[in-house]
C-alpha cells in the first residue's frame, strides 16, 4: 500500500456491490461501491481471487491457522517430519499429498468415493509414494484438538465405522471457487467461473477490462504468480490507455 501511494495511487476501501461494464472501445466502466458510491474508469483490473472450499465443519473453521490449511505449498514446511491428512480425491489433492510426502513422515489421503478423480498419472504418483496411504470410502467427521490440531475422526461411509487418526495437520483439497459472481453474464468465464483471458495477456472479452491473479488462474494459484499477472495487467491497462490517447 505504501509503495503504491508513493506513486500517487488513490487508495479507497469498500465493497464492490455491482459493476456496469461497457462493451465499446473507449467506453466508460462503472463500479458501484457499498451499494451507492459510483466510480467511473476507462480501465479496470479485476483481482478478486478465488476462495478455497471447505467442508463446513465447526472444528475445521475453529482450527484454521492451528493446523487446518487449504494450501500445502504455503504451509507444508511447518509440518516437516510430522503426520498429516489430505482431504480430497482430485488432481489438486493428489498433488498436495505427494508434495507433503516429501516433507512429512506420513500422509494419509481421505477419499470419499471408491476411486480417485485424479488423472491416471497423478494416481500412479500417489500409489508409488511409499509414505502416502489412501483411505477410500472415508470422510472427515471432525478435526480433533482445542487450539491446535491433534488428530481427526473419520467415518467409513459404507460401514459407518469410525476411527481416529493422530495428525498435526489437515489439508483440505476439494477445490476453489473464483470470486466472480459480480461478473456473471458480463465477462467470459469457464464452467467453474474462472475469468477467461486472451492468450498470454490479461485482457478479458471487454475492452479496457483486465483480470489478474487467482480469479483467472486455476493452475498455479501462488502469491508470486498472482503478483506477476498483476504487473502484466497494469502494463496491459497502460498500453490500452496509450492507444486510446493516440
Amino acid at each position: 500500500k505504501k509503495q503504491a501511494e508513493r506513486f500517487d495511487t488513490d487508495v479507497r476501501f469498500g465493497l464492490v456491490t455491482k459493476v456496469e461494464l461497457s462493451d465499446k472501445v473507449g467506453g466508460i466502466h462503472k463500479v458501484i461501491v457499498d451499494g451507492s458510491k459510483e466510480i467511473e474508469a476507462e480501465t479496470i483490473i479485476i483481482s478478486t481471487g478465488a476462495t478455497a472450499k471447505y467442508l463446513g465443519l465447526e472444528s475445521e473453521e475453529r482450527l484454521k491457522g492451528g493446523g487446518v490449511s487449504a494450501c500445502a505449498t504455503c504451509d507444508g514446511f511447518f509440518y516437516k517430519g510430522q503426520d498429516v491428512v489430505v482431504v480430497g480425491g482430485g488432481d489438486t489433492a493428489a498433488e498436495e499429498a505427494t508434495f507433503l510426502a516429501k516433507l512429512c513422515t506420513k500422509v494419509t489421503m481421505l477419499v470419499r468415493r471408491d476411486v480417485m478423480r485424479a488423472s491416471k498419472a497423478m494416481q500412479h504418483r500417489v500409489n508409488n509414494t511409499e509414505n502416502l496411504e489412501v483411505l477410500y470410502h472415508t470422510e472427515l467427521e471432525e478435526v480433533l484438538g482445542d487450539t491446535v490440531v491433534e488428530g481427526v475422526r473419520v467415518v467409513n461411509n459404507q460401514t459407518g465405522e469410525k476411527s481416529e487418526i493422530p495428525v498435526t495437520g489437515v489439508f483440505i483439497a476439494i477445490g476453489h471457487k473464483p470470486n466472480t459472481d459480480l461478473f456473471k453474464g458480463i465477462l467470459d468465464m469457464d464452467e467453474t467461473g474462472y475469468l477467461i483471458t486472451k492468450g498470454k495477456s490479461t485482457k478479458t472479452n471487454l475492452p479496457g477490462v483486465f483480470a489478474s491473479g487467482d480469479v483467472q488462474d486455476k493452475e498455479y494459484r501462488q502469491a508470486i504468480t498472482a503478483a506477476g499477472t498483476g504487473c502484466m495487467a497494469a502494463l496491459d491497462a497502460e498500453r490500452f490507455l496509450d492507444s486510446e490517447a493516440q
